[in-house]
């Protein structure tokens, strides 16, 4: 069996300013920093054979901050990447209905026809991350791997892990920047065992200080 813990990137430009960023290469802001500074304790007992993050900064410096003191390098993938948002990188998130109507309505309430105008297709990128986590789970049988990756990759892809369909993801929760999910891969079958664990963040967590995520309606 092998043991893959997913980290959320921590808190990023694009979170504060509420920018989409998928492939946007955003920096971490003060807060994001203060986040990962706080999972090598969630780790402090963990074994961790492997790591690898999306080739963006924002998460290889999380997965850093991690792996650092152990020796670990941490090979980054372009397949652990963020949606690709095309027309939509880098534009406010309140200015998106108005400028993509049809594309925003299917993100909100239509994600299994969703396609970013000049990016990707969302059945395609949910695709892209379960084929990810499949083939580092058999690179590293019988290891513990870490994985750091973004908001709306770990959640396609815990709907694809859950058997929910796409159309009902906008109903599904988002994990906190910095927290952590496990998984448990063996046969090619994956379990979750642990849930976008951010106990570890208390006063800093990026979600308890914001309301959108209520709705269910953006992420990153």
């Amino acid at each position: 069996m092998t043991t893959i813990y997913i980290v959320r990137h921590g808190e990023a430009r694009g979170n504060v300013e509420r920018n989409f960023h998928g492939w946007f290469d955003s920096d971490l802001t003060e807060n994001g920093r203060a986040q990962i500074a706080r999972l090598p304790a969630w780790f402090r007992d963990i074994h961790i054979d492997a790591a690898y993050s999306s080739d963006l900064k924002r998460t290889k410096e999380t997965a850093e901050a991690v792996t650092r003191e152990r020796g670990i390098p941490v090979e980054t993938r372009a397949d652990l990447r963020e949606i690709h948002g095309g027309a939509w990188e880098d534009v406010p998130w309140d200015d998106l209905p108005v400028r993509f109507p049809e594309s925003y309505g299917n993100w909100l309430e239509r994600p299994h026809l969703l396609e970013m105008p000049g990016g990707e297709r969302m059945t395609d990128f949910q695709d892209r991350i379960y084929g990810a986590i499949l083939d580092i789970a058999r690179t590293h049988s019988g290891q513990k791997v870490l994985v750091a990756s973004h908001g709306t990759a770990i959640k396609v892809l815990l709907c694809r892990v859950r058997g929910i369909p796409l159309s009902e993801m906008p109903g599904e929760k988002w994990c906190d920047n910095a927290s952590v999910t496990v998984l448990e891969v063996e046969n090619g079958k994956i379990t979750v065992t642990v849930d976008g664990d951010n106990s570890h963040l208390a006063d800093i967590s990026t979600l308890a200080k914001q309301k959108w995520w209520r709705g269910g309606k953006d992420g990153e």
